[in-house]
C-alpha cells in the first residue's frame, strides 16, 4: 500500500474535453494545450511516487480531489460542481498508467474518488493491493 499528497491546485480540465480537426477527409483527435498542460502536471508529480513494482493484481484507488475555496463555500465541505469526479479520474489514471504504477488501469477494481474545498489544495491518493 502507497499512499501520497500532491500540494497543487488539481486542474479542471478533464480527458473528455478532446477536439476533432478533420484532415484530408478524416477526424482526427487531438489534446488541448489545457489537456497537455495537465497531465504533465500529474506525470511530474505522479512520478515523484512511483512504486518499486507495479501493482499486478486487483488495486483499490482512494483520491479525494482538494479544490481553492471560492465563494461562500468552507473547509471540508463537498464540491458538488464540475469538473465530474470521473472526468478528472480517467486522465489522473490515466498518467499513474503511464507513469508505472500498474499494467494497465482496468486493474483498479475499486475506487473512492470524492472532491472538497480546501485551505489545503492538492490531491490525496492511496493505492492498495485488494
Amino acid at each position: 500500500m502507497i499512499q501520497f499528497f500532491l500540494p497543487m491546485i488539481p486542474p479542471t480540465v478533464t480527458a473528455q474535453e478532446h477536439k476533432i480537426a478533420v484532415i484530408k477527409g478524416q477526424p482526427v483527435v487531438y489534446d488541448t494545450p489545457d489537456i497537455k498542460n495537465a497531465r504533465q502536471k500529474f506525470m511530474a508529480h505522479l512520478s515523484k511516487h512511483k512504486p518499486d513494482e507495479k501493482y499486478k493484481g486487483a488495486v483499490r484507488l482512494t483520491v479525494k480531489w482538494l479544490f481553492p475555496i471560492t465563494g461562500e463555500h468552507f473547509d471540508g465541505e463537498y464540491k458538488t460542481t464540475k469538473p465530474d469526479t470521473d472526468n478528472s479520474q480517467k486522465l489522473f489514471k490515466d498518467c499513474m498508467t503511464k507513469v508505472g504504477f500498474w499494467k494497465d488501469d482496468a486493474q483498479v477494481a475499486s475506487e473512492i474518488i470524492e472532491k472538497f474545498y480546501s485551505k489545503i489544495t492538492g490531491i490525496w491518493v492511496r493505492v492498495e493491493e485488494i
